[in-house]
């Protein structure tokens, strides 16, 4: 928990095979949960999870279903399934429906369509139907100690994983720059988060889980 007034918490990042970037920030009068969702491998290679990764997950749900109960702001960065509660969820994912009612006053930042599959957008629209609000694009914009970025890549160029929104968040000894799935792969989004000048990033880098025949969650 750095500095005086910032403090940080890691709900779920890549931890066995749990897969997701979420994490909690507190500063001035916000609590602010970022990519309030996860992800398991699911039927890989025609398996299902094995159940040390079942129980991991389930923890970092309850974690995050915890921290919406009173958080001021949620912003997510992207809609993949290991990032967002989703309206379809398989039992090893975070259900919208589950967490709608804690949502109702929150203020959302989102990732807007631009480069966003078609799936992406149906299910970004779908999710805000769950949620009972709209979910504004706010690549660009800045409010209190948030600053979002522009449309960054997801990884490589020229895949069909689309962009994602990072975020900054500042108080007076602290920059802290959450960017999910970037995977340090494109220099718009690394010269971005150096110009941020961050004390703390929390950055997504290359999967060691996606692999000829494994399933993504990131296509779900």
């Amino acid at each position: 928990m750095p500095g005086n007034d910032m403090h940080i918490r890691i709900l779920g990042a890549e931890s066995l095979g749990v897969r997701g970037l979420s994490c909690v920030v507190k500063v001035e009068e916000r609590k602010i949960v970022i990519d309030p969702g996860l992800a398991l491998g699911y039927h890989r290679y025609g398996l299902l999870p094995h159940p040390a990764q079942v129980s991991v997950g389930e923890r970092v749900r309850q974690k995050i279903i915890a921290e919406l109960k009173d958080a001021t702001d949620v912003v997510m960065s992207h809609f993949h399934g290991d990032h967002v509660p989703l309206p379809n969820a398989n039992p090893y994912q975070l259900k919208a429906q589950q967490v709608a009612p804690l949502c109702r006053t929150i203020r959302f930042w989102t990732k807007g369509p631009d480069g966003l599959s078609y799936n992406m957008v149906h299910r970004r629209e779908s999710l805000g139907k769950v949620l009972g609000r709209d979910l504004p694009n706010t690549e660009g914009q800045r409010d209190g100690p948030l600053v979002f970025s522009p449309p960054v890549l997801h990884g490589e160029p020229h895949t069909h994983l689309g962009t994602v929104m990072m975020t900054r968040i500042e108080d007076e000894d602290t920059v802290f720059v959450h960017a999910s799935d970037i995977q340090l792969l494109d220099g718009k989004a690394v010269s971005l988060i150096l110009d941020w000048q961050p004390n703390i990033a929390l950055v997504g880098e290359p999967s060691l889980q996606d692999s000829p025949g494994g399933q993504s969650e990131h296509s779900q």
